[in-house]
């Protein structure tokens, strides 16, 4: 599932072809917004909110989109071919000179700019991890909350209602930055623990944003390889509630799963 530096890179790369450009056509898959609503209108705004991508429009109106394990935004020049079938395609948006494509995201709507704080998704997420306003202390503070006491720290790092932005992958690359166990309840975690988890998947985030390609993991996907920094062999088990994840770890640096 793409993550909060994903989605950063996604806008960033979308903004410079739409944003100050008048819609020209648009559509999308059935059933689906009624997107015609945004054609003749001019794009304001390509933005980021944890694992969210936002288009706004002048007219008061703005599209959501959720990627997922699938979903995917792609930029062409009009006429040029497209790397994925069109029946893929979501909903699509033309622009003067441009041609910006969603594929197979399971989530695309449409709503007013003014109803955003009461989306029942966008309100309640947490912190954003990239914003540059971030809140650190209510995300330590959410954390702490008394519904997350028992969670292991490995899912409450991925409860988008704690901080947003945070996937698989960099839970896994936090807790081995720290060498915290994934596994341990956050209870059982003192508060400078919790608050240099969350400032290490800020910096982690943030330098993720910022480079052209991916940076090489130090656990997550490499399990049976030696640990980076030790030299133990990595480990990965399935682990969490209703959507396990793959959990990676090092049984040297962070413990053995208990």
């Amino acid at each position: 599932m793409p993550e909060g530096d994903t989605l950063a890179r996604t806008a960033a790369g979308l903004r410079p072809y739409l944003v100050g450009r008048a819609v020209t056509a648009a559509r999308a898959a059935a059933p689906g917004p009624q997107i015609a609503r945004v054609v003749g209108t001019t794009i304001t705004a390509v933005d980021s909110v944890g694992k969210n991508l936002l288009i706004r429009f002048d007219n008061g109106l703005e599209v959501r989109t959720h990627l997922r394990m699938n979903g995917s935004w792609h930029r062409y020049r009009p006429g040029e071919a497209w790397r994925r079938p069109a029946a893929r395609a979501r909903l699509v948006l033309e622009v003067p000179g441009a041609v910006a494509v969603c594929f197979d995201a399971p989530v695309v709507e449409l709503f007013e700019q003014r109803a955003e704080g009461l989306h029942p998704s966008l309100s309640a997420l947490g912190p954003d991890l990239l914003d540059p306003a971030f809140d650190a202390d209510e995300a330590f503070r959410r954390l702490r909350d008394p519904s997350r006491a028992s969670m292991s720290i490995a899912e409450a790092l991925l409860d988008q209602r704690a901080l947003a932005g945070i996937g698989n992958i960099w839970k896994n690359e936090t807790l081995f930055a720290e060498r915290v166990s994934p596994f341990v309840p956050v209870s059982s975690l003192d508060d400078e623990t919790i608050r240099r988890l969350i400032a290490t998947a800020r910096r982690l985030l943030v330098a993720s944003a910022a480079r052209a390609r991916p940076a090489r993991n130090a656990v997550y996907g490499r399990a049976g390889r030696p640990c980076p920094r030790c030299g133990t062999v990595i480990e990965a088990a399935q682990h969490g509630g209703e959507l396990p994840r793959t959990t990676y770890w090092c049984p040297r640096c962070q413990g053995r799963r208990v």
